[in-house]
């Protein structure tokens, strides 16, 4: 073995990133040699997506020492990175997004070429993926790009990849498609290759990793091989983030009269959450957009609206990148405190204190940009400006996505809590632990409800069964 297959991809050495007073790494030293798969861990804004900029070359340190092995740069050791939020051009073709991180391709033939590589890609991590290399990244669903971007870091490209980092990779992935990238990631590594796997669904970190690290507020607090931690033992070194809320606690309750039906089948009744599940891309966020803008007007809104939306690509459908925290909450609220078109600033700055509290958006003033909070913090808002919104029926595409565990055990505390009040949500998440949250649960397949669950009807299992063999809808 030579010395540069010997010695680690990456070594880091008392790291620090500071942005002004906030210092998101705060000494952080990490080895990542061929064959690790580490898992990382820790609440959104933990310091994690700071960490693998470091690493990959996309920031630089204030304080501390990055060292490859080969070369001096993370392109020289081969480094690739999928990002949490894709970044793909939504105006080329899939072979033309390869061509961006291929220099390598020239010549008049090059799309020819990077068509082969991009499908041999693709073919390799996703089998039957059925993803056209000519098609324009704008007119596929966020899990095929997620896919796409995927496929992307594992390429070739010229050289190979020694070392990937996942950011969320599977986070607008059903379980089928998250199971390739899984086996895929463990043949990586099996031969040589590392990976940095980041995710907050701990079932896959236990099954990927050999390692795991766990980040809280900068700083390594847990490293152990994974057979050392327990699920309880690693949720209790990430801590928890959000306040304790005693209007939050689970109550059973009656549900109300029906407040939804849809030519589809799909229905709903006050106080009720209601689930939908399914292979990703089978009809459920087209029949969640039908339902939202079936009872929202185009033209003019009301000072108490009928339906809210949350949204899981919250880069294309949720924040408003431009304005503060505190405007991207309380947008749902303007009408409410108004008096002769004036909004109450005072009343606003109330609503986005609450919310700030209660879901532990991860910021030291709401009124900073909403860009600077990390991916999971931004979803956080969307959360908060849904939830602080008086409309009855709440419509939610994948909302999860890129969320912490410890959150997501508030959220769905607060769901429930709301529900019981009467509010309805309509819930379509690409987990199907999530969809067991729910009081029914509607199974979408090929664009039609294959089967409507309730009760000790809604497991995985049942789910799973529906998604792949058309059943009568009960």
């Amino acid at each position: 073995m030579t010395e540069y297959e010997s010695a680690p991809i990456v070594t880091l050495t008392g790291v620090k990133k500071h942005f002004g007073p906030v210092r998101a790494l705060d000494g952080v030293s990490l080895s990542i040699a061929r064959g690790d798969c580490i898992g990382l861990v820790g609440h959104n804004g933990a310091g994690k997506s700071t960490l693998v900029n470091l690493i990959n070359g996309g920031l630089q340190a204030s304080e501390g020492d990055i060292a490859f092995d080969l070369g001096d740069t993370a392109m020289q050791a081969g480094v690739r990175s999928v990002f949490q939020e894709l970044s793909l051009c939504p105006n080329l073709t899939v072979a033309e997004n390869l061509r961006i991180s291929h220099n390598a391709l020239k010549g008049i033939h090059w799309r020819r070429q990077a068509r082969r590589e991009i499908r041999a890609s693709l073919d390799e991590v996703f089998p039957n993926h059925g993803i056209d290399a000519d098609t324009e990244v704008d007119t596929l669903s966020i899990a095929e790009r997620q896919m796409v971007e995927i496929a992307i870091a594992f390429a070739p490209r010229g050289t190979s990849a020694r070392l990937v980092i996942l950011d969320e990779p599977t986070s607008a992935l059903d379980a089928g498609i998250a199971s390739q990238l899984i086996a895929h990631v463990k043949r990586f590594c099996a031969a040589g290759g590392a990976v940095v796997f980041i995710s907050h669904m701990l079932g896959e970190i236990f099954e990927v990793a050999n390692r795991i690290t766990v980040l809280k507020d900068g700083h390594i607090v847990a490293e152990h091989p994974t057979e050392d931690f327990t699920r309880q033992a690693l949720v209790d070194a990430m801590g928890h983030v959000a306040a304790d809320d005693p209007e939050t606690a689970v109550v059973a309750h009656a549900f109300g009269a029906e407040v939804v039906r849809t030519p589809q089948g799909l229905a709903a009744r006050a106080g009720e959450i209601v689930g939908l599940s399914g292979l990703a891309g089978h009809g459920q966020a087209a029949a969640l957009a039908q339902l939202f803008l079936s009872r929202s007007s185009a033209w003019r809104s009301g000072t108490s609206p009928d339906v809210v939306f949350v949204a899981g690509d919250r880069q294309r459908d949720g924040v408003l990148p431009l304005w503060s925290i505190l405007q991207n909450i309380s947008i749902s609220v303007l009408r409410q405190g108004a008096r002769l078109g004036l909004v109450d600033t005072a009343g606003e700055t109330r609503v986005a204190a609450d919310w700030k509290a209660r879901i532990g958006i991860r910021t030291d003033d709401v009124q900073n940009p909403i860009l600077s909070l990390s991916g999971g913090n931004q979803q956080k808002v969307l959360f908060a400006r849904a939830l602080a919104s008086p409309a009855p029926i709440v419509v939610m595409d994948d909302p999860m996505r890129g969320v912490d565990i410890g959150t997501k055990q508030d959220v769905y505390a607060m769901l429930r809590a709301e529900a019981a009040r009467g509010r309805t949500f309509l819930w379509y998440s690409t987990e199907t632990e999530e969809a067991c949250q729910c009081d029914r649960v509607f199974v979408f397949r090929n664009g039609a409800i294959s089967a409507e669950l309730t009760g000790p009807d809604i497991t995985e299992e049942k789910i799973l069964e529906a998604s792949f063999q058309m059943q009568t809808a009960s």
